[in-house]
């Protein structure tokens, strides 16, 4: 049973809608993924990388093999059958410019052994052959849980690049020592001391283990924090700043709602010896503020020669929610339930006060597949300003600015009457993704916009917004703060509009950019 909105409602009065009340029920033994064309118009993203079919997860980190990031995800071809319970494989993508990605198929295997499926872990490729496997071969440490078992760490093995894998036996390399809570290893090695270390998702902990062969692994020791949910998918690395300043990261996904918190990728920079993480702050930062950037991972940014950049990691997120994970209208339209965020560039700043944070910014590859232009200048608005401009998948950008005002912003998506739409801006003291205005998966109605910090006294903002058919993200002041979210806009909800509240501002170099990839 799907919790939350139901797929038929989400056609309710759409375009769609007459072609989607002749689909079968959700649940129902036919609601199968169909080889024929969608009966319904499609809402496949038209630029984010999105499953060709049944479902989609958590990402895995991509890493950097002969030329191109080979990125794996977790899917399931029995969804439509069996549902999230079926199970997961890793299925592979390759993409020399994270934008456009080949399909290569499932690359971990889903139970060919007694343990069953296969969850989040990390790929490594093993360049010293430390494992035993060959030099460069590509090993994945993953989460697995046999039937009647608990949660531990196995171990598979590619010697061809990364295309296909095998199971390294059917015993863990890392036992659970009985907590329930033990998954999603992230592995990284460290130069420095000549070892693996593993960063471990243990409920309110993130464990680090220490390996020669990544076979064999030990307790170095632990991070823990209470009041952010569950921890899960930890991710671990160092970056630099512009000005040469190193500093370790921490990140984790965590459901940290109940504490009006968000529900995406909790980080604190700070310092790692190898056995022990030391915040510069007890409380985490955010790298995404809305209520749909899970399962996220960071990975390393290489020119096309393979030269590494210190001083920047590309990150991508799975764009979904579990309290909602099966609503979506792409199941009847289209046969598919699982899109992720696009690949973002992440660099770390220090702000005046002397703290650091990081920053996202779209790819810069996505400006090749620009394939229209609408350059609308500087735009005065005072009230609702409604665009000549009609799309459902483009992105807008803009810098507004003014003397006094309450707040100003975009209504994206729009419907022709105005009475739909998702709505991206400032708000006095804070900027906000506001989605209770149009079809979303939120059935409970709290989680409908989501919030950033904004000093008013700035009188200027500046706005990058992705829209894509099922999907808005906002970058605010170059990706200082960044607000993802799903949202389910009838496809016949193509306008896009200006607002200001209580005053006048000016919209400047306004420009929508459409893609083709």
């Amino acid at each position: 049973m799907m919790r939350g909105l139901s797929r038929r409602a989400l056609f309710a009065g759409s375009a769609a809608g007459a072609g989607a009340a002749l689909l079968p029920t959700a649940g129902s033994a036919a609601a199968k993924p169909r080889n024929a064309a969608p009966a319904c118009a499609s809402y496949r993203a038209a630029y984010h990388f999105t499953v060709p079919d049944q479902w989609m997860n958590d990402p895995q980190r991509p890493v950097w093999i002969d030329g191109e990031y080979h990125y794996y995800y977790l899917y399931n071809p029995d969804y439509f059958a069996g549902g999230t319970t079926a199970g997961t494989a890793w299925r592979l993508v390759t993409s020399t410019d994270l934008v456009r990605f080949t399909d290569r198929g499932i690359a971990v295997p889903k139970d060919t052994t007694p343990n069953g499926d296969v969850w989040s872990g990390s790929a490594v490729v093993d360049t010293r052959d430390t494992a035993g496997f060959g030099a460069g071969a590509v090993v994945v440490l993953a989460t697995m849980e046999p039937t009647g078992g608990a949660q531990a760490q196995y171990l598979y093995y590619s010697t061809d690049g990364g295309r296909t894998f095998r199971p390294h036996g059917t015993d863990p390399v890392l036992p659970n020592p009985g907590g329930r809570d033990f998954r999603d290893p992230k592995v990284i090695r460290d130069e420095e001391r000549g070892r693996w270390v593993m960063a471990l998702a243990e409920n309110n902990k993130v464990g680090f283990y220490h390996s020669a062969d990544l076979k064999a692994w030990r307790y170095a020791g632990g991070f823990v924090k209470d009041g952010i949910g569950v921890l899960e998918c930890p991710d671990l690395f160092r970056i630099t700043d512009e000005d040469g300043t190193l500093k370790w990261v921490l990140g984790v996904s965590a459901n940290a709602k109940g504490a009006g918190l968000p529900n995406t990728y909790a980080y604190w920079t700070g310092a790692f010896d190898g056995s022990a993480f030391t915040p510069d702050a007890a409380d985490p930062q955010w790298l995404d503020h809305g209520w749909d950037w899970y399962g996220a991972v960071t990975f390393e940014k290489r020119s096309a020669g393979g030269t590494l950049d210190e001083r920047a990691r590309y990150a991508i997120g799975w764009l979904n929610n579990w309290d909602y994970a099966n609503t979506t209208p792409t199941i009847d339209t289209d046969g598919f339930n699982g899109t992720d965020s696009i690949v973002r560039e992440v660099t770390l700043k220090r702000a005046a006060t002397g703290t650091y944070h990081l920053a996202s910014r779209p790819v810069a590859a996505l400006d090749r597949y620009v394939s229209r232009t609408v350059r609308l200048g500087d735009l005065e608005v005072e009230g609702t300003r409604v665009l000549d401009y009609r799309g459902t998948a483009y992105e807008v950008s803009c810098e507004i600015t003014w003397d006094q005002l309450t707040g100003a912003g975009l209504q994206l998506r729009r419907s022709n009457d105005g009475g739909r739409h998702v709505d991206a801006g400032v708000y006095r003291d804070y900027a906000f993704l506001n989605r209770r205005s149009t079809v979303n998966p939120d059935a409970s109605g709290r989680w409908q916009e989501s919030k950033s910090p904004f000093d008013p006294s700035a009188r200027r903002v500046r706005l990058r917004i992705l829209v894509d058919r099922t999907s808005v993200e906002v970058f605010v002041d170059d990706g200082r703060y960044v607000h993802t979210s799903e949202v389910f806009p009838y496809l016949i909800d193509d306008r896009l509009a200006l607002f200001t509240i209580d005053g006048r501002a000016v919209f400047r170099n306004t420009v929508i950019r459409e893609f083709t990839v």
